[in-house]
């Protein structure tokens, strides 16, 4: 039966780093839920289930932080002899060619005993492992510190990647979280406008 509360989005195809993952969102047909735009929208938070927890990791978390389009049609310049019909049909291995692919930086992990640590994973995840997206116990629950306050360590990790659209979306987190934080909006507010006022006078180079 479907989880609302569990969707999966994917699989990773590839990596460009240890912690710079690669997502192929599932199309209609290949997964009991069809995800839509929303479930895989720049920020949001999912999890990779790891198929080896010797090293007591469970699941790596990351946020989506960029998105790619894959079309075969797009440079194809002459007129096709078979209709997209018939493709589906006689070749549909050029339809499955065209996909969306979203970026994920990893910035932590979940351990077999459900607890959650910010930083670097040592393990790393596997082609076709499952991508699921964070319910928001669990986004607090990664977030959350000791003294129930809201925590970003992994915030060097994302400003490391010296990427334009890094300060939308750590603001775009932080919008979330004052959501799960009400008690900690004035500390969210303060780092929201600094790094808006950051992202005016010093653009990412």
């Amino acid at each position: 039966m479907f989880d609302p509360n569990n969707v999966t989005i994917g699989k990773i195809v590839k990596s460009n780093t240890h912690i710079d993952y690669i997502c192929q969102i599932y199309g209609p047909n290949e997964d009991e839920y069809t995800p839509q735009p929303p479930d895989y929208s720049f920020g949001t938070f999912v999890s990779i289930k790891l198929e080896n927890t010797n090293g007591g990791v469970e699941r790596l978390i990351g946020v989506i932080y960029n998105t790619l389009l894959m079309n075969p049609d797009f440079g194809s310049l002459g007129p096709r002899l078979s209709p997209r019909s018939e493709l589906e049909v006689f070749a549909p291995d050029y339809l499955a060619e065209t996909a969306t692919l979203v970026g994920i930086i990893m910035l932590g992990w979940s351990d077999t005993n459900g607890f959650y640590y910010q930083g670097v994973p040592a393990l790393a995840a596997a082609v076709n492992s499952t991508v699921h997206c964070l319910d928001e116990q669990e986004l607090y629950n990664f977030h959350c510190d000791d003294d129930d306050q809201p925590c970003l360590r992994y915030v060097p990790i994302l400003l490391a990647l010296r990427d334009p659209l890094v300060p939308q979306l750590l603001m775009t987190v932080i919008d979330r979280l004052n959501g799960l934080f009400p008690n900690s909006g004035r500390q969210l507010s303060v780092m929201r406008n600094n790094l808006a006022w950051k992202s005016i006078v010093q653009p990412a180079g």
